[in-house]
């Protein structure tokens, strides 16, 4: 396994044993609904979302690598630190993460990756062992083979914590010609199948450049590359 990879599960399992042996997350990092927030808007931009970062410390974790999914976990990870190691609560802190360049795909539903081939196509590998992965690591769950913290770090259960997930449109349009492609329809139908198939949640952004700035112009929200 790389060092880095072992790395991260080390830090997260560090998390784990500092909230006290056979204790209970946190209720904001306990297991929570699958189902995920409201369907992302069409149409018109959503550009409302800055509003919803708020809090002592507000955060945009900009994320344009797949990684094994790794820079959507890191959005949460901080959070437990900053709890445990300085004493915030979840309501001091706010965050935003930005889905953008090849990491677009992480702002997909499973069943958009079984039908084009993502984990193929993109070379994926599994966070835990490294190996290629079929799966969507953004959406992994406990019967994945990852880390408990892993899976409540998830899409889902990040944005039912309050998270807000951002996708680049222009990441998007990639997957646009993908489906015209593999489907044989027009541009306009592949894009608005493109578009059901982002996680539900999920607000598509002019740009994921665009939401970044927006987030640091109107939330005052502090920049982390995360991938």
């Amino acid at each position: 396994m790389p060092s880095t990879r072992r790395h991260f599960l080390d830090t997260l399992a560090l998390g784990a044993t500092a909230l006290g042996a056979g204790a209970a997350l946190p209720a904001t990092l306990r297991a929570l609904p699958a189902e995920f927030a409201a369907p992302p808007v069409q149409g018109e931009w959503d550009t409302r979302w800055p509003a919803r970062l708020t809090g002592r410390v507000r955060t945009v974790f900009d994320v344009p690598e797949i990684e094994s999914g790794y820079g959507v976990w890191r959005a949460s990870v901080w959070a437990t630190q900053f709890q445990r190691v300085l004493g915030h609560t979840p309501t001091d802190l706010s965050t935003a993460l930005v889905i953008r360049h090849n990491a677009i795909v992480l702002a997909m539903q499973q069943a958009f990756w079984d039908r084009y081939g993502i984990g193929k196509s993109r070379n994926v590998t599994h966070p835990a062992t490294g190996q290629p992965t079929d799966r969507n690591p953004a959406l992994m769950g406990a019967g994945d083979g990852i880390e408990a913290l892993q899976v409540d770090f998830a899409l889902g259960p990040f944005m039912r914590r309050g998270g807000i997930v951002l996708a680049c449109n222009l990441a998007l349009e990639d997957l646009v010609a993908l489906v015209q492609q593999a489907d044989g329809v027009s541009e306009a139908e592949a894009r608005t199948r493109t578009r059901a198939a982002l996680v539900p949640g999920v607000i598509l952004q002019p740009s994921g450049v665009f939401a970044v700035l927006h987030a640091q112009q109107e939330a005052k929200a502090l920049y982390i590359r995360a991938s």
